[in-house]
């Protein structure tokens, strides 16, 4: 089994600034779109949170490029393509692994940090450059709606966005920077794609996450504390 650390939604080089937080809710930007795309940021009901966040930049009329993409009905799609899908096909990435969605956010008045915002169990992957089938088109998902990459898919499973934004879903530290994160014990050098280098690892439980990427794999294999440390995610993600 593996989980992964898969950042997503505005930040400083994307968007322009970090996600809000409101009202004690994680609200996950989605990053800006090119044509691909047939949402704005209106039809997510995320003008105001997009402006405000991007000092301008978007509004919103603005196409997104909505992925992950939450449905009513506990599914989640998300799709990917190009060096970050190798990577995760390389990793064996497939049904039964469990995305963890982070990103950059701040509460009004508050520090920025990453934190988890959602998750994706992987029941399904659809290969995408045959086409998309209709239903992922009808739902507008952007890699369905136009080939990103050859190598172009959409993970789909059960997932969803959390509705507290609580510290035990905070990955950075209380002191910061928003890269440096708390870890959980189970995690250690070696066991998570990207960040190999041994000075990342340091002491008092800490990890130098890397600046950039996009997909983080641990294989957790068949571990009991990891498990169980993801059980609690999820369920801390489920509140409400």
């Amino acid at each position: 089994m593996r989980i992964i650390f898969s950042r997503k939604g505005f930040d400083s080089a994307s968007g322009g600034g970090p996600s809000p937080i409101v009202e004690s809710r994680p609200v996950s930007l989605p990053i800006p779109a090119g044509t691909a795309s047939r949402t704005t940021y209106g039809d997510l009901g995320l003008g105001e949170h997009a402006a405000r966040a991007s000092r301008g930049r978007v509004d919103a009329g603005t196409l997104c490029h909505h992925d992950p993409m939450f449905l009513a009905d506990g599914t989640c799609l998300f799709g990917q393509c190009g060096a970050a899908q190798t990577h995760l096909a390389n990793r064996g990435v497939g049904p039964g692994d469990v995305f963890l969605f982070f990103g950059l956010f701040r509460e009004e008045d508050g520090d920025l940090h990453h934190r988890i915002f959602g998750y994706l169990e992987v029941a399904e992957i659809t290969h995408l450059a045959q086409g998309a089938p209709d239903y992922l088109v009808a739902r507008g998902h952007p890699h369905a709606l136009a080939l990103h990459a050859r190598n172009d898919v959409i993970y789909a499973g059960p997932g969803v966005e959390a509705r507290q934004a609580s510290d035990a879903l905070r990955l950075t530290v209380p002191e910061g920077p928003p890269s440096l994160w708390g870890r959980p014990a189970w995690l250690k050098h070696g066991g998570l794609s990207y960040h190999d280098r041994a000075d990342r690892w340091l002491r008092g439980g800490r990890l130098k996450s890397v600046a950039r990427g996009q997909e983080f794999v641990a294989d957790i294999g068949r571990r009991m504390a990891p498990r169980e440390w993801l059980a609690r995610m999820l369920e801390e993600i489920r509140a409400s």
